[in-house]
């Protein structure tokens, strides 16, 4: 495949945002006198993915997501606490911890020889630009395209537009959209009319309702794909 473009999602493809997370919740617990456990996080995640979800399909705003989770996460625990405080701390613990997943460095830093890379996300701009600062990938990328600081975020096709203008020499045939989630990631590279390829660890069925260009389920795979 000759695709000197590559456009990277960052949380659950080369971040390991999961795990970030889980870490992230037992910061705010301990901070705020709230009980964690293995099921209490299960809860918070719930909500926090139901709420991502709701935003890629234009249901909610970020900024109503981001307060809105901890309120339904407090309301299924009993517990008492400041949703927007503990969105504060949990947003500040998340951009602290900048954890890979498995082959992600070694992946993207065999690729920068041949192909840009860029990153493509739909996080909160300050945790991401601390998360990507901290983390050994900053070399190996060209630029951070992060949907807060454009004011459109994937699968909207003006944020694959946007990123077209500010590097003119991408265009549909050239790159290819690299990510984890169906609803952002490969919706998007399907609204924007892009090749992509699907980050499937989990070995997820696949929709019938878009367009998969490509799959892997490990990263290390890419570079047979690429080369």
């Amino acid at each position: 495949m000759n695709y000197p473009y590559l456009l990277f999602d960052a949380d659950n493809t080369l971040f390991d945002f999961d795990a970030t997370e889980r870490r992230a919740h037992s910061i705010v617990c301990r901070r705020h006198g709230l009980a964690f456990s293995e099921e209490g996080y299960a809860l918070y995640h719930r909500c926090n993915a139901e709420l991502w979800h709701d935003y890629d399909r234009g249901l909610c705003s970020k900024e109503f997501l981001l307060v809105e989770r901890f309120r339904r996460y407090l309301a299924l625990t009993g517990e008492k606490g400041d949703p927007e405080a503990l969105n504060r701390d949990h947003l500040a613990a998340l951009g602290s911890i900048a954890i890979l997943l498995d082959g992600a460095l070694e992946v993207c830093q065999e690729l920068s020889k041949l192909h840009k890379l860029y990153l493509i996300t739909n996080a909160v701009e300050s945790v991401q630009r601390a998360r990507f600062a901290r983390s050994p990938l900053v070399p190996y990328f060209e630029d951070v395209f992060i949907s807060e600081a454009i004011g459109c975020g994937k699968p909207d096709k003006a944020y694959f537009d946007y990123i077209f203008r500010a590097v003119p020499c991408i265009h549909q045939d050239n790159c290819l959209v690299i990510g984890d989630s169906l609803s952002s990631d490969i919706q998007g590279a399907n609204n924007a009319s892009l090749p992509c390829c699907w980050f499937n660890p989990k070995g997820l069925p696949r929709p019938d309702n878009l367009r998969i260009d490509y799959e892997v389920r490990a990263l290390r795979e890419l570079l047979p794909l690429l080369d």
